[in-house]
């Protein structure tokens, strides 16, 4: 059953931010839990999980980083949006690379961050597997999307919801340069947003499908435009 954005988890370390955080998205219509440390996040999510997690980065204890480590070692699937007062590219880059699939800046208007969600849930209920689409083949990379799949010399690659989407956008368009812009708006539905999402998540697939051999690359940067899957 595809998974519907209703329920959010709220793992805030500050009192005032996460009851702001709680109330308005509760406004909007969302189940909301907040606590505040990634260990209780932790348990509730092991417990009752939840649509979607929204993680500060400075929390007691477990920090941020680790924290959005555990959650997708144990939901591959689950979307994760920091939102932080760390706007450092490094944080960025590091929340990213951990397994964020979004990356929001504090102060944070609570219009941008559940446009964010209104978004992360169109993108949910457009990514269940198309029964009638011939899996697209670029060497020894395939990608199925009737099966949700992707395989690297015929094995099975893991690859987060967000990942699998952006290869998929890629290969529909095979050889063509996709601007980062243009991979914003159809992966992740943002008229606006930080490009380097794009870059970040590139990388990540960079990691899953390549290797050292020396056998050329399919996903390939062109400077200054983009990036393309070619065969």
């Amino acid at each position: 059953m595809m998974r519907k954005v209703t329920a959010v988890l709220v793992i805030e370390d500050d009192n005032r931010i996460r009851l702001s955080l709680v109330l308005a998205l509760e406004d909007e219509g969302y189940t909301v839990v907040g606590v505040g440390t990634a260990e209780e996040g932790l348990l509730l999510q092991g417990r009752n999980a939840a649509d979607v997690a929204i993680v500060d980065l400075m929390l007691p204890g477990i920090d941020g980083f680790e924290c959005i480590r555990q959650l997708r070692e144990r939901d591959d699937d689950v979307p994760i949006v920091v939102v932080s007062a760390r706007d450092d590219k490094a944080d960025i880059v590091a929340a990213l690379e951990a397994g964020a699939d979004d990356y929001v800046v504090k102060p944070v208007a609570i219009e941008e961050l559940t446009a964010r969600l209104r978004a992360l849930q169109r993108r949910l209920r457009t990514s269940a597997p198309t029964d009638d689409v011939p899996a697209l083949v670029f060497g020894d990379l395939e990608v199925r999307p009737e099966a949700g799949e992707v395989r690297f010399r015929g094995s099975q690659v893991a690859v987060t919801r967000t990942e699998f989407r952006l290869l998929c956008e890629l290969a529909e368009h095979a050889g063509r340069v996709l601007s980062r812009a243009q991979l914003l708006s159809r992966v992740w539905g943002y008229d606006v947003g930080d490009e380097r999402l794009v870059d970040v998540h590139v990388g990540r697939l960079r990691n899953k499908i390549e290797d050292d051999s020396g056998a050329p690359r399919h996903l390939v940067t062109v400077r200054g435009l983009g990036y393309k899957l070619q065969r």
